[in-house]
C-alpha cells in the first residue's frame, strides 16, 4: 500500500540530481519547460467539472487544485528568477502550497484562467 502511494506521488520517480548538466540535458529541459503548457491543457481539456474535483490519490488535491496550484508555483518561480538575475542578494520567500491549494481560487476557480497564466510565463520564461 505504501509503495502504491509512492507511486502516485511521483509518478515518474523522484528527481535524481546528475553529476553533471550538459549543453543537451539543458536543452531537454528547456524544451520540456516550454512544453509544459500545451502538454497540460492536451491532458485536461477534456475532462468535465466533476472529474476536475476528483482527487488522483487519497488525500491529495483534485486535479483542479493542481492546475491551479501549476500556475502559482510557475508564477512563483518566474518572480524567483528575476529575483536572482537583478539583484546582488535576492530574498526568496516561501510559500505554504498546502495552504494556497486549499483558497477558494484554488479549490473551485476555472482552470482556463491558469492555463493562460502558464502560457504567458511558459513564453517568456523560456526568452532567457
Amino acid at each position: 500500500m505504501e509503495n502504491d502511494l509512492e507511486n502516485l506521488k511521483y509518478p515518474i520517480g523522484k528527481f535524481e540530481k546528475p553529476s553533471m548538466i550538459s549543453q543537451s540535458q539543458m536543452e531537454i529541459w528547456i524544451n520540456a519547460i516550454e512544453a509544459f503548457p500545451k502538454k497540460l491543457k492536451e491532458e485536461i481539456n477534456h475532462l468535465t467539472e466533476s472529474q476536475l474535483q476528483r482527487q488522483y490519490r487519497p488525500n491529495g488535491w483534485s486535479i483542479r487544485q493542481v492546475v491551479n496550484h501549476c500556475a502559482d508555483s510557475h508564477m512563483n518561480s518566474f518572480i524567483r528568477f528575476k529575483l536572482a538575475l537583478t539583484e546582488e542578494t535576492p530574498t526568496i520567500k516561501p510559500y505554504l502550497e498546502n495552504l494556497w491549494a486549499e483558497l477558494p481560487d484554488s479549490k473551485n476557480y476555472p482552470i482556463e484562467s491558469s492555463l493562460k497564466i502558464l502560457e504567458g510565463l511558459h513564453k517568456r520564461g523560456c526568452t532567457y
